[in-house]
């Protein structure tokens, strides 16, 4: 990370800060993107913040999920900060535990617990035109007045059940796989598992041993790429951690390949789609290999074009289907009763145990951010993306909310490493902060104008991607939010991106003294 957290701080003038605020900045949110945003606060110089959690602890999604098998589906070499890399990781695909671990060194390290005000579930943030203050409330009562309001809510953040007749009416036990109950004993039970996404891939291999029976739901097959298990010895261990630039480069490698499989391949489809069909090649060689029933072989490989929806590694996945007290079920759902889960073909079979991998509320109304977010004359976020499509300005600002920066905006990913964006999303933050400081001003808003040209550029690249070019209608994927649109997906290269956060003229903002 260029200018990292461990640079000196610039002599800048420090902010006024009067009896109107509380703190210069407020940070909602304390997973991955909130401690990168602290700690890059801390590193630059704007120690004057706080950071509100709804928990009682910090790390966000490796805080939420612990369901068996939970481990990053991405080289942990690349999945950490640039400035914080972990020598000591147990394996190439850390598992959950490691991670969260990671996330509270990284925390202690850098100072950014004594920030921290948990239970602090944040209902609303109003800005005050009259003050230039944002006042954020809790759902418990507190009140932040700041000048300042960061969003990094994230959006694996709201689990989201499956709207089928009847859930509500079912007497045994109900799991979200984000919301595991390690207390609750699967020995023995009939467990009906909807879902065959990257948490199902991950959680079914590993609880198949305990369960009487298991009937698996499957609604879109996922594109599966062999997963070849690497654990670090102790001596390769000792290796990053003592020979300068091994683990660098180690980590540049598995970044550049993981970019060219995930990013690339969907940004540049129009031009890449071969690269596409090879990789399919191997994912349904992959199941040749690994699943005996032809029958089988068929439901499990997808329909739609490999990208348009996010693609995992396994090999412990598809073996499953070949046990006996193991079904794959495509038939659609018609409704859950009391015991049972009855299919539209009028199939019943009973259960003892619903288990949900049925993600998250991503891009839909109301989940970007987690909370009410109104800015000047009233104008409710929710409401203006609604009526404008999902938008904003290198993913990061948004017209007429002063002072609001987000970690993760519309089309802010353009990275597979969750902490790329982390990087030039609280790189962007910073610069603008900094500019402010330099013309004594304590009000920044993106233009109107800037805001629009990067969104008709997004407009006019996303042609070239995946999700326009390519065969996606059949992949049910996240990635589309309710207009047709894309917006998680920034249609460009992660480095051109990172270099974009580093030198975007000042210019695109409006900065005053209020």
């Amino acid at each position: 990370m260029a200018n990292t957290a461990l640079d000196n701080v610039l002599d800048y003038p420090e902010p006024q800060v009067t009896h109107e605020i509380d703190y210069e900045t407020v940070i909602i949110g304390s997973g991955l993107s909130g401690i990168g945003a602290a700690i890059r606060l801390i590193g630059e110089g704007f120690g004057d913040f706080v950071v509100l959690e709804k928990a009682d602890d910090i790390g966000g999604t490796w805080r939420d999920n612990t369901y068996p098998g939970l481990a990053v589906d991405i080289p942990s070499l690349s999945y950490s900060f640039s400035f914080e890399q972990n020598p000591y990781w147990s394996s190439l695909y850390a598992p959950g535990p490691e991670m969260k671990a990671y996330v509270d060194h990284c925390a202690t390290k850098y100072g950014v617990r004594p920030h921290m005000r948990y239970g602090m579930e944040v209902e609303e943030a109003i800005y005050d035109e009259n003050r230039n203050i944002w006042i954020t409330r809790t759902k418990s009562g507190e009140v932040f007045k700041s000048r300042y309001l960061v969003s990094a809510t994230g959006f694996l953040t709201l689990p989201k059940l499956p709207a089928i007749e009847g859930i509500e009416n079912f007497k045994g036990k109900v799991m979200h796989t984000s919301r595991w109950d390690h207390g609750y004993d699967l020995t023995g039970k009939r467990v009906g598992f909807i879902g065959t996404g990257a948490t199902a891939i991950q959680a079914i291999p590993e609880i198949v041993d305990q369960v009487k029976s298991l009937d698996v739901y499957q609604r879109t097959a996922i594109w599966l790429l062999p997963k070849k298990e690497m654990p670090f010895s102790p001596r390769l261990q000792r290796a990053f951690a003592k020979v300068p630039g091994l683990q660098w480069l180690a980590r540049q490698v598995t970044i550049f390949f993981t970019d060219i499989v995930m990013i690339n391949l969907l940004v540049f489809n129009k031009y890449f789609s071969f690269a596409g069909k090879k990789l399919e090649k191997i994912c349904v060689e992959h199941i040749r290999n690994q699943v005996e029933d032809p029958e089988t072989q068929k439901a499990l490989t997808p329909s739609y074009d490999f990208g348009c929806k996010r693609p995992s590694f396994t090999s412990k996945f598809y073996p499953v289907f070949n046990r006996e007290n193991v079904s794959l079920v495509t038939n659609p759902i018609e409704r859950i009763t009391e015991n049972a889960i009855v299919t539209q073909d009028g199939t019943v079979r009973e259960i003892d145990t619903l288990i949900c991998a049925t993600g998250f509320e991503v891009f839909q109304k109301g989940s970007v951010p987690t909370y009410r977010l109104q800015g000047k004359s009233g104008l409710d976020i929710s409401e203006f993306w609604e009526q404008n499509r999902y938008q904003a300005f290198m993913g990061a600002t948004v017209p007429n909310f002063p002072n609001f920066f987000m970690m993760f905006g519309p089309y802010s990913v353009c990275t597979a490493s969750w902490f790329g964006m982390i990087d030039t999303q609280s790189k962007h933050l910073v610069r603008c902060l900094k500019a402010a400081r330099r013309r004594d001003a304590n009000y920044i808003e993106v233009k109107k104008s800037a805001s629009d040209r990067d969104f008709d550029k997004i407009k006019r690249r996303t042609k070239n991607t995946i999700f326009k070019a390519g065969n996606c209608a059949t992949s049910n994927s996240y990635y589309f939010d309710r207009h047709g649109d894309s917006p998680t997906i920034r249609p460009t290269l992660g480095p051109i991106h990172w270099l974009a956060s580093r030198w975007f003229s000042m210019s695109n903002y409006v900065f005053d003294k209020k």
